[in-house]
């Protein structure tokens, strides 16, 4: 379908109010700005916008501010059309710049949208790509030297153009810190989810998936994609998980899990692998941090209790592990997170992790695991 010619009467003056969208900042929210470029890939600017212009804290109020930008007022989206109503001078005073793809990643990319990058990451900003968003933060120069990912079909070309970029085609997304790539499609909203995490807590990561229908548990290093496809009915993983993710305390090995599946331990290994992307081990240290971290923000037990309360043999372990995967220790992420500590000086943070802690606290009472609190007997 070729673009519908737009009239210019009905064009928004840029930076103005679009949709109920103000010229000015929300200066008590984190600001987000998704850069459409021509040929972007609806589908990637739609699910970032849609993963963070959602959050709300428990009054209601916004999260993020988020914002669409672009070099110019009409953008190419392929079957159609885009009027985006501000231009790259947002990008200024965002938090987080959003990279969608583009449907053809060896095109010429604007220079002023290079620039734009390269300014942002220079004042601090942290910059992400979705899919072959990749390949113009490569062009700017932002991946030398670091990893990063972007989808399998294009990922060999991006080895090719781009040299001084060390590039993992088998992952969902890579997270450098200030820079995050992601992979295509799906893997764009597990990226997002994981940076709603780390400004927010899991807690309202989990909130954020169910709104947007998704799982929240698949993780960076997971495979890109499953090599065969799944089996169905009584051969399917999905009830399996739901038992473990209900017995994470319980001290599971891949004998245990595999005896529950009734399954070969290599039977099973090897249907785990095809389905999920990952290890069963790998797996299950990853739902115990996460539901370590759902814990630490909801609940004033000591460490070792929740280090306990989530199958975990060792407190010394548990910490290692928790730092290795969640970037922090798990002193930190509570101090970060944890809205039953948090004194009268409530912030957007605080009320993000209080308007879904009530959730973790219904689903402890539902029987998916229980500790006690310090002094309980």
């Amino acid at each position: 379908m070729a673009l519908l010619p737009i009239d210019d009467h009905f064009l928004p003056k840029r930076d103005t109010d679009v949709c109920g969208i103000g010229r000015e900042w929300n200066v008590m929210v984190h600001r987000v700005c998704i850069v459409a470029m021509n040929q972007v890939i609806p589908y990637d600017l739609a699910l970032a916008y849609e993963v963070f212009g959602r959050l709300r804290d428990d009054r209601g109020k916004p999260l993020y501010d988020v914002r669409v930008c672009a070099e110019i007022a009409r953008v190419d989206a392929g079957p159609f059309g885009l009027v985006v109503p501000f231009g790259l001078e947002v990008v200024a005073r965002a938090h987080t710049v959003i990279v969608p793809g583009i449907e053809n990643p060896l095109a010429p990319i604007s220079t002023a949208v290079l620039r734009t990058l390269v300014k942002a990451h220079r004042r601090g900003t942290r910059i992400a790509s979705i899919c072959s968003g990749a390949f113009v933060l490569a062009e700017a120069g932002l991946l030398d030297g670091r990893r990063a990912t972007t989808h399998w079909l294009c990922a060999d070309e991006l080895v090719r153009r781009y040299p001084r970029v060390r590039v993992d085609p088998n992952v969902l997304y890579v997270d450098e810190g200030e820079i995050v790539t992601s992979a295509g499609a799906s893997a764009g909203m597990d990226m997002c989810l994981h940076l709603v995490r780390r400004d927010f807590g899991q807690a309202v990561a989990v909130h954020a998936a169910r709104l947007a229908v998704a799982p929240v548990n698949r993780e960076g290093g997971q495979a890109q994609f499953i090599r065969r496809d799944p089996p169905r009915s009584s051969g399917s993983l999905s009830a399996h998980l739901e038992w473990v993710a209900a017995h994470l305390a319980k001290p599971l090995t891949v004998a245990r899990m595999a005896a529950q599946a009734r399954m070969s331990e290599r039977s099973f290994a090897r249907h785990f692998r095809e389905q999920i992307g990952t290890t069963p081990m790998q797996w299950l240290l990853n739902a115990r941090i996460r539901r370590a971290q759902e814990l630490l923000e909801s609940s004033p037990a000591y460490v070792d209790q929740i280090a306990a309360a989530c199958g975990f043999q060792s407190t010394v372990t548990f910490r290692t592990s928790f730092r290795r995967i969640a970037g922090v220790s798990p002193g930190d992420y509570r101090r970060r997170f944890n809205a039953v500590q948090s004194s009268g000086k409530s912030g957007s943070k605080d009320r993000a992790a209080r308007a879904v802690v009530r959730r973790t606290n219904n689903r402890l009472a539902a029987g998916r695991g229980s500790i006690r609190r310090p002094g309980q007997v």
